[in-house]
């Protein structure tokens, strides 16, 4: 294309939306700059995307694929929500049958870059053969990939084989820092690291998506996670742009008089009062989990607004009598809630969290304090790393199996919400809006990005130290 400073850019994150959300974010972050993206995902995913604004949808193209057929997964299965944990590995292998259709695009697109998520460790290859320069976009923060560490102990495999591997803070990490997982939390992840879809372990899809990039993005800031994004620089020798956290728009949350569903409770209750307590969409705590945080929450005496997605539908994923008791103080939603404006309401006075990197942002971006229960994949790492900056206070948990009491829960959460022992974390939390509410930050943290992607696209670019982004 003409050398007028415009961009075309393919995206292609990983079939959940945990990583969909993010990857249009930056879309759409990247499209107000007047450049042309191209999201590609299968065709019943897109049409539960969130709807693109009208003034970037002119810049915004959606590039529905038919998600090939793999043997166990179910019927008009195409995210990581429609599936178990258990059938994973036939989303994946269904995604992997993706290779040729995209290639095939990205030959007629004519576009310059290729942004891509971690689980497609394929997409260089097809980068490759066309001499597109492409990057890897971490939707992670940078902590999960300095733990992981060089390639050399990712691809060998050399490592992580045992629990101790994660159990402990890596040796190349010669910073003072307490981000390693549990007992408990490293079991299921040394089964997913080691887990095999289409011949290939997802240790070795990391390893290649990270090796054979160019660049690697990052959803992060200089700003809060200095230490981490030299030491990933360290340890891949390429350039590492953290293009910020890119952080709720404003306008989902100042809705002025607008009324919503349960806006009315909440106004009703004293500011900074009340604990919001939702585990994202992917995860699903088990019913004994359910069971013992609702009984935390009736002894913790707060007011409290629970986003209760996990087994919605099992009329005892709840103790007997629960909601009875806690008539009038507490709500209990199953199903979806407008997260952000509940976070932003004045009443708010913690989220009891799993520390999924997006809570995490959406959080600390309304100065809320975190109650942290991590539950899956990275989020153990997320919540040592929150804990250490004092942002909020772990819910106590047997290190080998992850047990826990509702005693356990209701007092973490009185001390986060309202003890005096608890100060520490809500003035953390509230001076956080200073980096993770900072549009400014955010803007020149794509801008420097786009920089880059503009004076680095084309064919065979050589990427050397004088391209770093910092």
């Amino acid at each position: 294309m003409d050398d007028d400073g415009v961009l075309r850019i393919a995206m292609m994150p990983w079939l959940a939306f945990g990583h969909i959300g993010p990857f249009l974010e930056l879309s759409k972050a990247l499209a107000q700059r007047g450049h042309y993206i191209s999201v590609i995902c299968t065709q019943r995913n897109i049409q539960r995307f969130p709807k693109i604004p009208p003034h970037l949808s002119p810049h915004i193209d959606l590039v529905g694929l038919p998600l090939p057929h793999a043997d166990g997964l179910p019927d008009g299965a195409e995210s990581t929500m429609d599936i178990s944990l258990d059938q994973m590995h036939c989303l994946k292998n269904a995604f992997d049958g993706l290779e040729g259709p995209t290639a095939a695009f990205l030959e007629s697109a004519a576009v310059d870059w290729i942004i891509y998520d971690a689980i497609n460790h394929w997409v260089p290859r097809i980068a490759a053969k066309l001499k597109l320069p492409c990057a890897h976009f971490s939707i992670y923060p940078s902590p999960t990939y300095g733990f992981f560490g060089p390639l050399s102990e990712v691809i060998e495999g050399c490592r992580f084989m045992d629990i101790d591997s994660l159990t402990n803070v890596p040796p190349w990490v010669q910073f003072p820092t307490t981000v390693s997982l549990r007992s408990h939390e490293a079991i299921p992840i040394l089964k997913l690291l080691q887990s095999v879809s289409s011949g290939v372990t997802d240790l070795q899809r990391y390893g290649m998506a990270i090796g054979e990039c160019h660049i690697i993005a990052i959803r992060d800031c200089m700003e809060f996670s200095s230490d981490w994004l030299h030491l990933l620089e360290d340890l891949h020798q390429k350039p590492v742009f953290p293009i910020g956290l890119l952080p709720p728009p404003i306008q989902e949350v100042d809705g002025g008089d607008e009324v919503w569903p349960d806006r009315e409770w909440l106004d009703k209750q004293a500011h900074g009062s009340t604990v919001y307590i939702a585990f994202g969409s992917e995860v699903r705590p088990s019913k004994d989990q359910v069971h013992q945080l609702a009984l935390g929450l009736e002894e913790a005496q707060l007011p409290f607004f629970w986003a209760l997605r996990s087994g919605a539908n099992d009329t005892e994923i709840l103790p007997l009598g629960f909601e009875d008791r806690i008539n009038g103080r507490g709500i209990v939603r199953k199903g979806w809630v407008p997260q952000f404006k509940i976070l932003a309401h004045p009443s708010i006075g913690g989220f009891l969290t799993h520390c999924g990197w997006g809570s995490i942002i959406e959080a600390l971006g309304l100065g809320r304090p975190l109650v942290i229960f991590p539950l899956m994949y990275d989020q153990g790492l997320n919540a040592r790393w929150i804990s250490e900056k004092r942002l909020g206070l772990e819910v106590p948990r047997d290190e080998m199996d992850g047990s826990f009491t509702g005693a356990d829960v209701a007092k973490t959460l009185r001390t986060v919400i309202v003890e005096a022992d608890g100060d520490i974390y809500r003035a953390n939390a509230m001076k956080m809006k200073e980096v993770f509410a900072n549009k400014q930050l955010s803007d020149q943290c794509i801008d420097s990005f786009a920089s880059f992607l503009k004076d680095n696209r084309g064919h065979n670019r050589l990427f050397t130290s004088s391209t770093l982004p910092y």
